[in-house]
């Protein structure tokens, strides 16, 4: 086992010495290939928007306020059992919602939006069915919904989109003939409904994750339009419809029950009383949605705001985030994904492989990170933009995690060249050591001495190790000097590399004063350095032969064989 974990030693210490900081750039160039083939392959890097998406659309701090002009009339629980006595439970008859209608168009609302699907008639009722019908045909802002069912089942559908009035092709006349393909959808029953031509899809489509965060304005059905409510609504009320995106990210007006709410029982039992208790004005150029709360009927939806938002309420925020043009931008897309992707990877990349003081490197990655996340916040809260970084912040996090383990690992490869044996049959290596010890009134600062420490790693040509010794120590142990050691280490019989790495403490010696001076070390400072060879023998305990082998170069250094001022 010993000599299996010896073997594993040297081979990381074998890697850690070929690669060095390469490894850098081969890591940043692995990433970018995943970084394209996620862009437009996987798409795992532009999906993870969701959840952080979630996270800060619900935590606004800037929360725009609903339009006071919707109002949400509401088939909520109470308004079922209040008027099951009379006309049962749900569905009523058509003529209670005709009867609700005309009351309502009295006040002159600017639009009245059915979230109810009247798919079938009421084959008991069909009275109340004409009556509702002729209620509708009276009226010229009405709305009605369309449900646009699975396209698997298109095949079975007899339903084209030129039988659906009010649709048009897109960018032809409306009296272009041309083929069209069956879709499966469900209409409104009544006639009347149909020819108003103001009609729109409800439908509703969750993310995979089954959250709704986004609404589908219209379908395009092989050229066809089919519009939306919301989009229909609004192109009713004046909203240009040429600038809003097929797939709208919906701009949350806060957690459920926000908008206007009123009981459809309440408001029902005010029309039949002779004393009025409401305003006479209540829906008075108001856009009034028709639709329910409540459980029972199975409305609820999950989204970013809540676990169960009613479907009206949503309908209600999407015609709301027309009228105004503030939904949510997106700032995202396969361009600026890899873009951003890989600046963040690259220059990562290039502090790593430059080493620049690490924990410099950490705190900027760090507070980069703060900073981008920081950003998409501000942006949600005072800007109708969503940017959605957090694919490249998670690329980012991973280049920064795998490179930081490799750099501390390269910093213990060798102290495993130095612990183990470096061929077999042969124990010990051979050490270099070059203390350079600074003579000053005031211990030098982090700062000057890390960076003087990144110069001299850049200046040394062969592989070696630069390490900081802090003279800040009380009593008489403060007579130590701050001290910077370099250290080299090599096979004992290895000439060649042992002239090599020579030649290039040398020629550290001769650059040492030009380094010194480029860090800002105080003028008073004196310089000492001493280079001292020796040997570590893997038979005997290795901190005791490092503490001797330091202590013998610091005695050596006292002698003063070089000297800067």
């Amino acid at each position: 086992m010993l000599k299996l974990k010896l073997l594993i030693n040297q081979w990381l210490a074998n890697v850690t010495r070929r690669l060095h900081n390469s490894f850098y750039l081969y890591l940043s160039a692995l990433l970018t290939v995943l970084v394209l083939l996620d862009a437009s392959v996987f798409h795992v890097g532009e999906n993870m928007r969701d959840r952080a998406f979630d996270m800060m659309v619900k935590n606004r701090i800037v929360v725009p306020k609903p339009d006071a002009d919707i109002v949400i009339i509401d088939i909520n629980e109470a308004s079922l059992s209040a008027m099951s006595a009379e006309y049962g439970r749900w569905p009523w008859p058509r003529q209670v919602l005709g009867e609700f209608l005309e009351n309502i168009e009295a006040q002159q609302p600017k639009a009245v939006v059915f979230d109810i699907l009247f798919s079938d008639p009421d084959v008991y009722n069909p009275d109340s069915d004409a009556y509702f019908n002729e209620v509708i045909a009276s009226t010229q802002n009405t709305f009605f919904p369309m449900l646009r069912l699975s396209e698997a089942s298109d095949e079975l559908s007899q339903v084209t989109p030129d039988m659906i009035p009010g649709i048009r092709r897109a960018g032809l006349a409306a009296d272009e003939n041309s083929t069209t393909k069956p879709i499966a959808i469900v209409l409104p029953h009544f006639e009347a409904a149909l020819n108003s031509q103001h009609l729109g899809t409800h439908n509703i489509y969750p993310d995979k994750d089954g959250i709704v965060r986004e609404y589908r304005l219209w379908h395009d059905e092989n050229g066809w339009v089919l519009p939306s409510l919301p989009l229909a609504v609004g192109k009713f009320v004046g909203k240009s419809s040429d600038t809003l995106p097929q797939n709208m990210l919906i701009n949350w007006r806060g957690k459920p029950f926000t908008y206007q709410f009123a009981s459809f029982s309440d408001v029902y039992a005010d029309m039949a009383n002779k004393i009025k208790k409401r305003p006479p004005n209540e829906f008075k150029d108001k856009i009034v949605i028709i639709g329910s709360t409540a459980p029972s009927l199975f409305d609820l939806k999950a989204t970013a705001m809540a676990k169960a938002h009613p479907g009206v309420e949503i309908l209600a925020t999407a015609i709301d985030n027309v009228k105004h043009d503030d939904y949510l931008k997106v700032w995202r897309g396969k361009t600026p994904y890899i873009l951003v992707s890989l600046a963040l990877i690259w220059l990562t990349a290039m502090a790593f492989f430059r080493n620049v003081d690490r924990d410099k490197v950490t705190t900027i990655f760090s507070s980069s990170q703060i900073i981008l996340i920081t950003l998409s916040y501000l942006a949600i809260n005072f800007t109708n933009t969503y940017l959605d970084l957090t694919g490249p912040i998670a690329w980012a996090i991973m280049y920064f995690s795998v490179a930081k383990i490799y750099a501390l690992a390269n910093d213990r490869a060798m102290q495993r060249l130095l612990a183990n044996d470096v061929e077999s049959g042969k124990k010990g290596a051979a050490i270099l050591l070059m203390p350079i010890m600074f003579e000053t009134r005031e211990p030098l600062s982090d700062s000057i001495l890390k960076k003087l420490q990144h110069k001299i790693e850049q200046e040394i040509q062969q592989q070696g190790t630069v390490e900081i010794l802090k003279g800040t120590q009380s009593g008489i142990w403060g007579l130590f000097s701050d001290m910077i050691i370099v250290s080299w280490a090599y096979r004992h019989d290895d000439e060649a590399t042992a002239t090599k790495i020579e030649q290039a403490a040398k020629q550290l010696g001769e650059q040492l004063s030009r380094l010194i001076q480029s860090t800002g070390i105080p003028a008073n400072t004196t310089a000492r350095y001493i280079l001292h060879a020796g040997a570590l023998n893997t038979e005997k305990p290795m901190a005791n032969q490092w503490r001797g082998l330091f202590a013998q170069a610091i005695i050596k250094l006292d002698i003063l064989e070089g000297e800067i001022q």
